[in-house]
């Protein structure tokens, strides 16, 4: 642990549900991979992800001072051969989302259908999840396996980009290397034919949000799912590079989430004109100021810090704290200065409209017209888009919001 880091803060709340509750107090000694909040109900547990004493200790999260020597090892998980037990357990959510607790959303039976592996990574600057299929891609095979066995699933499947040329060879190699590993366990029985063999690659088109879960589901099965509905509504589950990775670790090294792979990028020394620097396996609590010095500090004149990707972050400060879904860190430039009358053009692809207020805000303009793009459907106190990925044209609708008073236009549209 470096020098310059005084305290970690991990918080309480890193998934979709209840909060965990913290069973240490203030002056306690923990150790990595130490149970520290529990999960209470529809939640996830915490876990610490260094050694340490603990500082301060709240509803919204645990403080630790890290000591100056961490050890290699972590406090293991409880032994179990129920997967889904493991997983629980271990405090999995889906890390690049909401972060929806794995165990609830794996504790399905697909009859057959179909896992797949989101492998789009579409926002600009993120590349931790194709790192990670380059440089492990038999532990994510593993891991889809597991899910498989788990949901029932007849099919696994990992959607990429074809771009991603280095992940898609070392994936395909360490599909045959596992299938052929499976045969000569089982010396070719018709039962092994009948089930091995069941992992493939597809592929996602080149553009933003490739990502989106509906989008996912109609590249790879062909189904166009309606607004609202999940993919199980349709046989299949779609789950996230790195929380296949922390099934894995679950499963076979009883390793709780301590840890956290993000990509740090925009106006920073080291980043500056580069697609983002990949920082894998980092202790989750960590304070985003610290990736920003290891990447030299900043290119001045330097904006907003944004929590996720550019695209779909959130506004933030340096001393925010990685959580179990932080998927970067990226340091933006400066609004420019534009006094105009703003039009607002939103859709699910991108910004919300209380995004685009506060950008409009910071480049001193005002905002006179507000509108939805023409896909955009209410379900369940929301707008969703009908067709994510498949712009209908936005012309009518621009020039809409110019005879509404507006000068100029800040769209969150996606890029088709």
């Amino acid at each position: 642990m470096k020098d310059q880091i005084a305290q970690i803060h991990i918080a309480c709340k890193q998934h979709i549900g209840q909060p965990a509750t913290p069973i240490v107090r203030d002056g306690d000694r923990v150790k990595k991979g130490q149970l520290i909040a529990s999960c209470q109900g529809f939640g996830a547990n915490v876990h610490s992800s260094i050694d340490g004493t603990v500082t301060t200790v709240s509803e919204a999260g645990v403080s630790i001072k890290p000591d100056a020597i961490q050890p290699l090892e972590y406090v293991k998980i409880k032994e179990t051969n129920d997967h889904l037990e493991a997983i629980k357990e271990a405090g999995i959510v889906g890390a690049g989302g909401a972060g929806f607790p794995a165990y609830v959303k794996f504790e399905t039976d697909l009859q057959g259908g179909c896992v797949i592996v989101n492998g789009a990574e579409c926002e600009p600057t993120l590349l931790h999840n194709i790192q990670v299929l380059e440089e492990e891609p038999e532990n994510i095979i593993r891991g889809l396996k597991y899910i498989m066995e788990m949901t029932n699933a007849a099919k696994g499947t990992i959607a990429i980009k074809p771009k991603h040329k280095v992940a898609l060879i070392n994936l395909a190699k360490a599909i045959k290397n596992i299938e052929t590993e499976e045969t000569k366990e089982t010396k070719e029985t018709k039962e092994t034919k009948e089930t091995i063999g069941r992992i493939e690659i597809k592929y996602l088109p080149d553009n933003y949000p490739a990502g989106d879960e509906r989008v996912v589901v109609r590249e790879v099965l062909g189904v166009e799912l309606e607004v609202g509905q999940l993919p199980l509504a349709v046989g299949a589950i779609v789950t996230n590079v790195e929380t296949v990775k922390r099934v894995r670790e679950a499963i076979d090294l009883r390793k709780p989430v301590i840890t956290k792979d993000i990509t740090v990028g925009g106006r920073l020394k080291d980043t500056l004109g580069m697609r983002g620097k990949v920082f894998l396996e980092q202790p989750i609590g960590m304070p985003a100021s610290y990736y920003i010095a290891q990447c030299g500090g900043y290119v001045l004149p330097v904006g907003e810090i944004v929590l996720g990707g550019p695209f779909t972050g959130i506004k933030d400060e340096e001393d925010s704290w990685l959580t179990k879904t932080t998927g970067g860190i990226f340091a933006a430039m400066p609004f420019p200065v534009a006094e105009y009358q703003f039009g607002i053009l939103a859709c699910e692809c991108g910004a919300t409209i209380e995004r685009m207020r506060d950008m409009v805000a910071q480049m001193g303009g005002t905002v006179v017209s507000e509108t939805l793009c023409k896909r955009m459907v209410e379900h369940g106190g929301r707008f969703r888009c009908e067709k994510p990925g498949e712009c209908p044209g936005q012309t009518e609708t621009a020039l809409q919001l110019f005879r509404q008073g507006a000068e100029a236009i800040i769209t969150s549209a996606c890029e088709n």
